[in-house]
């Protein structure tokens, strides 16, 4: 039996960002969200080369082949994203998410990376079908959170694998779609925002697409819409439907796709056409000047485009630099120190593009291995004071935190402060000059640098009698309050 979905899709700005840098595009055969990351522009351009190049899958009925298909088209996108950052070095950093489903008329194969997400209500079951690839889901995994604690975690949003032009390989899957299945996917800007209990009840109450979309931005706005929302619902059915015009939102339909190599026959170009506002027409051509005219205009027109070229080359300079002076990103110095950084990551023409903003006083050996290696990538924030928070977390001095390394046990051996100190000393007892009543050779009591009384061989001249010379007497057993040295890598000094 073959099915068909009916399906709604919405991308909206929320109530906290200047702007939206998820893209959606929602098809008869393609689903498809991207939450791009790595500031507005570059967040902009990520999400829109995955989408236009998911696009193409919804072209053809496809096969059984769909996660041959759909690696393909990453594989596609993560290339455009490699050649992107090489032509424009002033976006390195920049990646996406990416949650995608292309149907078959009766399975459904699946891309995931990030932490958008799919969901399935299947005969009133709600579920979630995707794994986030979050730094709180390790701890999950791990065992050192719980699912409700990660719910609230600080550091949710951090992500642990994206498209970002590197070499990575996202989850894939396939499933058998019944009638009467609902999908959902969505960006955290709904997930992070409105509950799971709360999304499954909305699906549930709200049987029109449209509807359910409407109504799930709403919920999401209401909580404070702190990132952008973006929203698709579709049904599997096997009643006959006409196949909707695809669906495209966010920033693919602003940008049209130029920032893509898709063409204009893409469906996510057609579909953006058709909200697009018609040209105005162009203006009647002026009369044409005389011939005698025409040699004095030339070298002012020339002039004319020689300065707005430089206007336009120096605004884009000044744009871009402005542009990385509003970021900020969790990093290390190159003296190990944990520090927010103001600027992106990266080097152009051997310059840096960051500046140290604030150092604190945690040095990068201080934390975890895995928070180590996640500050060394660099950790993204969205303004300075969600850096400094994101700082004040990583480095809080608390027994909560998962990031820091335990304190070392106090060594009983060192030396305080660095510098030999005598430690306070008993009056020692004088040492016997006189003969011991049996002969026998003496020892002298010390008092060690801890305060412990042990022996130490000692010679002592005797005047017993028969004595021919000095004795020495044995070595005492060492004590057994003597602490073995703990590695210093498991553990952070309290200093």
């Amino acid at each position: 039996m073959t099915l068909t979905l009916r399906y709604a899709a919405h991308s909206d700005r929320g109530l906290i960002r200047d702007g939206n840098q998820d893209s959606v595009y929602a098809g008869p055969r393609l689903l498809a969200v991207a939450d791009g990351m790595g500031g507005m522009a570059a967040g902009d351009v990520a999400s829109n080369i995955v989408i236009g190049a998911m696009a193409p899958l919804d072209e053809d009925v496809p096969g059984d082949a769909l996660v041959d298909a759909l690696r393909s088209a990453v594989g596609t996108a993560n290339q455009q994203l490699r050649d992107t950052v090489d032509a424009n070095p002033q976006l390195e950093g920049m990646g996406t998410t990416l949650t995608a489903t292309l149907f078959s008329g009766s399975k459904l194969g699946m891309v995931h990376i990030g932490d958008s997400r799919a969901y399935l209500l299947r005969k009133g079951e709600f579920a979630q079908i995707t794994k986030d690839d979050t730094y709180v889901q390790m701890l999950v995994d791990e065992g050192r959170i719980s699912a409700e604690e990660a719910s609230s975690h600080p550091q949710r949003s951090l992500l642990t694998r994206a498209l970002d032009g590197r070499d990575i390989d996202p989850e894939y899957s396939v499933r058998q779609v019944l009638p009467g299945d609902r999908y959902l996917i969505c960006s955290d800007g709904l997930s992070g925002v409105v509950s799971a209990e709360t999304i499954g009840e909305t699906l549930r109450e709200y049987t029109d697409p449209q509807q359910c979309v409407e109504r799930l931005v709403q919920l999401a706005l209401r909580g404070g819409g702190p990132d952008n929302i973006t929203v698709i619902i579709a049904d599997a059915t096997d009643q006959d439907i006409v196949e909707a015009t695809p669906i495209v939102g966010g920033a693919a339909a602003r940008d049209r796709g130029m920032a893509t190599s898709a063409d204009v026959s893409t469906p996510a170009a057609r579909a953006s056409a058709l909200s697009a506002p018609r040209p105005a027409a162009p203006e009647e051509p002026a009369p044409a000047d005389d011939e005698q005219e025409r040699p004095k205009r030339r070298p002012v027109r020339a002039t004319a485009m020689a300065l707005a070229l430089l206007v336009i080359l120096g605004g884009g300079l000044f744009a871009g630099w402005t542009y990385t002076q509003r970021q900020y990103y969790v990093g290390a110095t190159e003296e190990g120190q944990v520090a927010v950084f103001r600027g992106i990551q990266g080097q152009v023409a051997g310059m840096d593009l960051s500046t140290v903003h604030r150092t604190s006083g945690t040095r990068l050996d201080d934390l975890t291995v895995a928070a180590q290696d996640t500050v060394k990538v660099g950790i993204r924030a969205k303004s300075e004071p969600d850096a400094e928070r994101q700082l004040a977390e990583l480095t809080s001095d608390t027994p909560s935190n998962p990031n820091l390394k335990p304190l070392c046990p106090p060594d009983p051996t060192a030396v305080v402060g660095g510098t030999p100190t005598p430690a306070p000393t008993p009056t020692p007892t004088p040492i016997a000059t006189t003969p011991a009543p049996n002969g026998s050779p003496s020892a002298k009591a010390s008092v060690t640098p801890s305060g412990v009384v042990s022996a130490s061989p000692t010679t002592v001249a005797t005047a017993a009698v028969g004595a021919t010379g000095p004795t020495t007497t044995p070595d005492a057993t060492p004590s057994d309050s003597t602490t073995p040295g703990l590695d210093p890598a498991g553990c952070r000094s309290p200093e």
